[in-house]
């Protein structure tokens, strides 16, 4: 049974995975990564920055500008948030030094959210979890998460096709409108040039 329970939780938790990339960074150059998260969502994340004779910042902000976490000359380090809304954060690397000095630094970031940024072992210390209940607890809080996702998708989905429909409402009221004014300049124009054409006595009255 605890068998079953693992590869379940395994399969479901390919559908969260961490974030773990590495990159180089130059002297003087900055880079950042973004990632979209939803609501009272927990977000970890740990790097580690190769030795190099100069230093690097590292900043964690949201799209309000708000400062997450920030880290002068990091080296290796943690960090944990956890977001307030629906929201986009970026974590930006910064070497100081100028451009063509040819000293790169290595940056490894592993960035995990929701249930993979969970810490189970803690929990199964603190309540005392057998290894069974700890696999359903995990099960249920992936359930939990996916669950979140399909609803706030279809609420995505409904608010764009409210955006469609307000659109197209938009777009048949603009046509009827459109129409009119050519309808009421034909008139306009032909009752123009009738009374052109009999001033000229083209045609009688």
């Amino acid at each position: 049974m605890a068998t079953i329970l693992s590869l379940v939780t395994f399969c479901l938790s390919l559908v969260f995975h961490a974030n773990g990339l590495s990159f180089t960074l130059s002297a003087g150059n900055k880079k950042c990564l973004r990632e979209e998260v939803h609501k009272d969502i927990l977000v970890t994340g740990e790097y580690k920055l190769s030795d190099a004779p100069i230093q690097t910042h590292l900043t964690v902000i949201d799209t309000n500008g708000h400062v997450l976490y920030k880290k002068e000359e990091a080296s290796r380090g943690k960090f944990a948030f956890t977001t307030d809304d629906y929201d986009m954060f970026e974590v930006c690397f910064q070497s100081e030094g100028t451009h063509g000095q040819g000293i790169d630094r290595e940056i490894s970031l592993e960035v995990k959210t929701g249930v993979e940024a969970k810490n189970y072992d803690d929990l199964q210390k603190t309540e005392k979890l057998k290894p069974m209940e700890l696999e359903l607890k995990k099960l249920e809080d992936l359930s939990e998460a996916i669950v979140n996702d399909f609803a706030y998708m279809r609420a995505r989905e409904e608010q764009m096709r409210d955006t469609n429909e307000s659109t197209s409402d938009r777009v048949l009221y603009f046509s009827v409108f459109s129409m009119l004014c050519l309808v009421g300049l034909a008139m306009w124009q032909i009752f123009y040039l009738r009374r052109f054409f009999i001033a000229k006595k083209l045609i009688e009255n």
